[in-house]
């Protein structure tokens, strides 16, 4: 695979800038990764309907592996709460499998846009106002959890995301320790993104107008330079996490945030 040096570039400063941001945040990169891969897809002439298709399973494919030094980290500290990844993950994988197969292939990417666009400023919001939700059952049976996995990974693969906007509210809700929930949300983005991303990649078969390169609706050099530089730089946000006034970086990020929706919002109406 032979890349221009000016791609290569552009790809590893946002995958360094989103693994720090992730590290430091404790979010995943999908928020970030979404807009970006959308402009760099649109510059080299990349229809807007399409570009927004791939850069949300370009994203949700770099989770897969993003995904793996973090669960490492936490499990060591015992905090992944696994009967939970147990319950979820076989809902989540039929979430996964019906929105990567079957409701994001129909959608237009415009839609999607504006759904994406929808789920960062909500989740911009949620930063700002840094309330948790208040305690109140236990976890479901294995009915519930089928049916809250279905939701979260029907979500994930819609907006390209890991699901921790999702989970960890739903995890808090049930009595889980925030600690835990966010833990065992950083396992629950490894199902979440294999299902997705094998969606992804057969659902787009075939279809017109892919880049070089391109599995489906993932474009792998954007999959391999993003992963590849995220992982150097998570753990060095995460340490710098524990130094940093993180409640006042979490508002400047949710500025940001408002920004990319507003853009992703203009790709929508733009279709």
């Amino acid at each position: 695979m032979i890349l221009a040096p000016q791609l290569i570039l552009e790809l590893a400063v946002l995958g360094l800038c989103t693994g720090y941001v992730a590290g430091l945040l404790g979010i995943g990169g999908g928020m970030l990764l979404g807009p970006f891969i959308t402009i760099i897809l649109s510059a080299r002439g990349v229809p807007a309907d399409l570009a927004v298709k791939m850069s949300i399973a370009t994203s949700m494919a770099t989770i897969i592996f993003t995904s793996i030094s973090s669960v490492r980290a936490h499990h060591q500290r015992g905090a992944v709460r696994w009967n939970i990844v147990k319950g979820l993950a076989p809902g989540i994988v039929l979430g996964s499998m019906v929105g990567s197969i079957g409701v994001f292939s129909v959608l237009k990417g415009t839609t999607l846009a504006l759904i994406f666009a929808g789920f960062i400023s909500f989740s911009a919001t949620q930063m700002i106002l840094g309330k948790a939700p208040k305690a109140g059952s236990q976890m479901p049976g294995l009915a519930g959890l089928l049916g809250a996995g279905s939701v979260i990974g029907l979500v994930s693969g819609l907006v390209g995301a890991g699901g921790g906007f999702v989970s960890v509210p739903f995890m808090v809700a049930h009595n889980v320790l925030i600690i835990n929930a966010v833990a065992t949300s950083a396992a629950l983005g490894f199902p979440i993104a294999l299902a997705n991303a094998a969606g992804y990649a057969f659902s787009g078969k075939g279809v017109a107008g892919l880049p070089a390169w391109s599995l489906g609706y993932i474009w792998l050099p954007a999959l391999a330079v993003v992963a590849s530089c995220s992982v150097l730089t998570a753990p060095w946000g995460a340490k710098m996490a524990h130094s940093m006034p993180v409640a006042r970086l979490k508002r400047v990020f949710a500025a940001v945030l408002y920004a990319l929706a507003a853009y992703m919002l203009w790709k929508g109406l733009l279709g």
